[in-house]
């Protein structure tokens, strides 16, 4: 009887945090079109890949635009062009076997004022680009292809020896230590100088900016106080810089992509949410060479006087190979982000499945996330982080590359501080990572109120939890091969784990160091099947974990 019980209140446990997650899903209005067509080559648009097409596209956007609204259509063809500003009420149509091919001539690309990494910022433009549009789309089953490979720099040791050799007898610059390659001697000079060049301040005037010019990659869609838009069917690959990034916009519906990035690419992000609200982001497939399906809002200062969280995001149903992060919340997050349902998506090679990173400084508050039925496999660093320390790092350390763990000290709390709360994490299957699950607060604000339940996780190493409150794992089954320790908790509080299983033999089940450590419940929970059930480590008291 006593089994019954346990199991019905389980089930009832799940259809309660099932109920809530799909009673507060909120409403994403798609845009609608009128019917009408115009052709680009009506315009003149010859699809030879060799022929410059943007005045011809951009005479038919706005053609279509000042009757009404309608499809411009992108017929089969390989069309060379340059960047493309998307207008009210259009939806630019690319049939199967079109390819938009953006110039690799960066002489097409004018320096405007843009965001970065959640600063303003000069940039050169982006090859697609829509700025206080409503009602807009970019569909069909054709290609759009940034030519992103002339913009970017590459290190050595992401690219075999073939490929260095032959990148390197492309032309560019290679840094002294040979490690980099750029593409030119003005984007290498700019790398190396104070951090964010492309800033927009005081003392920078038009020749400074055109004197890094190659330094300052486009986004390659960028979608700018925006509403109702629909991105569907196509594949968006080779960005210069980030791939897709919906700014401050509103009512947004992604469907059916494919976004296709190098695994090289630094800052080839998938696409990147920032500041907008009514988010739908689904059956879409990322393989990049950064973060995947990213939310951000805005960087320090900025994004915290912007003032407008990403929020009311629905993503489901999405699949993300190669990338830094699978799903990402941050860093530049100083707006805050919340109210993000996050469902049936797998991470095949991601650096980390589900990554939450932000440091000091920025401040904003991460809060009310829903995320389930996330399944994984062979993830080369966490399954699953909480970051407070993020570095601006690639998550896996390049071979020989050394790195410090960073300084712990109590900073004050202020606006700076930012904050990671109310997360609710179930049915997660990871069949191989480095670690389980790592969560890594400050000591003046740790990451808490957090529930994991319903997981497998197969990992070289377990838990690892610091600077934690509020944090409840239900129903984990660790398959770990270091299990000394298990489950690792360094100066955290209010600490729940009911139902932990782990690997017959294992060397030290729970180790908890630190004199900051309170109220930790252990229930349902075999410990005789370790050789040491816990261990207490510098200072810890052993009044404070109750079994």
């Amino acid at each position: 009887m006593k089994k019954i019980i346990i199991i019905l209140s389980f089930l009832s446990t799940g259809l309660l945090a099932f109920s809530q997650f799909n009673a507060k899903l909120p409403v994403i209005i798609a845009p609608k079109f009128k019917k009408d067509t115009i052709n680009i080559k009506k315009f003149g648009a010859l699809p030879d890949g060799n022929t410059l097409n943007t005045k011809a596209i951009n005479n038919a956007i706005d053609a279509c635009n000042k009757k009404g609204g309608g499809v411009v259509l992108v017929p089969a063809g390989l069309w060379l062009t340059g960047p493309i500003v998307l207008k009210s009420n259009v939806n630019l149509h690319l049939a199967t076997g079109a390819t938009l091919l953006f110039t690799a001539d960066k002489s097409q690309y004018p320096l405007v004022k843009a965001n970065w990494e959640g600063l303003p910022q000069m940039r050169n433009q982006s090859p697609i680009s829509a700025t206080n549009a409503t009602n807009i789309a970019i569909t069909g089953k054709g290609i759009v292809d940034g030519n992103g490979d002339g913009w970017r720099s590459v290190k050595s040791d992401k690219l075999t020896a073939g490929q260095w050799k032959k990148l390197v007898a492309s032309g560019g610059v290679v840094s002294d230590d040979k490690k980099t390659w750029y593409p030119s001697e003005a984007f290498m000079k700019a790398s190396k100088g104070p951090a964010n060049p492309g800033e927009i301040k005081p003392g920078r005037d038009a020749a400074y900016f055109e004197s890094i010019k190659d330094f300052l990659r486009p986004n390659m869609v960028l979608i700018t106080e925006c509403k109702y838009i629909l991105l569907e069917g196509v594949t968006f690959q080779n960005s210069a810089a980030w791939c897709l990034h919906p700014l401050m916009s509103e009512h947004l519906t992604v469907r059916n992509i494919f976004v296709k990035n190098p695994w090289y690419a630094q800052n080839g992000d998938g696409i990147d949410v920032e500041s907008c609200s009514n988010v739908l982001i689904e059956n879409s497939v990322f393989d990049v060479g950064d973060d995947a399906l990213c939310m951000k809002s805005g960087r320090d200062a900025e994004g915290r006087k912007r003032a407008m969280p990403t929020q009311n995001v629905i993503i489901r149903g999405c699949t993300v190979y190669a990338s830094h992060g699978g799903f990402v919340i941050g860093s530049e997050m100083s707006g805050g982000a919340r109210n993000m349902y996050i469902s049936n998506c797998t991470f095949i090679g991601t650096d980390i499945g589900l990554r939450f990173k932000t440091t000091r400084g920025r401040g904003g508050v991460v809060e009310n996330i829903f995320i389930k039925d996330i399944y994984m496999k062979d993830i080369p660093a966490e399954a699953i982080l909480f970051d407070m320390y993020y570095m601006a790092k690639d998550p896996v350390p390049l071979l020989g590359e050394k790195r410090e763990l960073p300084k712990v000290e109590v900073k004050p709390v202020d606006e700076t501080t930012p904050v990671f709360k109310n997360f609710h994490i179930s049915n997660v299957y990871c069949n191989g990572a480095a670690k389980g699950i790592f969560i890594r607060g400050l000591p003046e604000m740790h990451v808490k109120d957090i529930v994991l339940e319903n997981m497998v996780l197969q990992a070289d190493k377990g838990i690892d939890i610091q600077e934690a409150s509020g944090i409840s794992f239900k129903n984990i089954q660790i398959i770990s091969a270091d299990t000394k320790p298990v489950i690792d908790i360094l100066n955290s509080d209010n600490l729940s784990f009911d139902k932990i299983t782990y690997k017959d033999g294992s060397e030290v089940l729970f180790r908890v160091s630190g004199d900051r450590n309170k109220n930790i419940s252990i229930k349902n929970t075999n410990g005789a099947n370790a050789k040491e059930k816990i261990l207490f480590e510098f200072g810890a008291n052993v009044k404070e974990v109750k079994w």
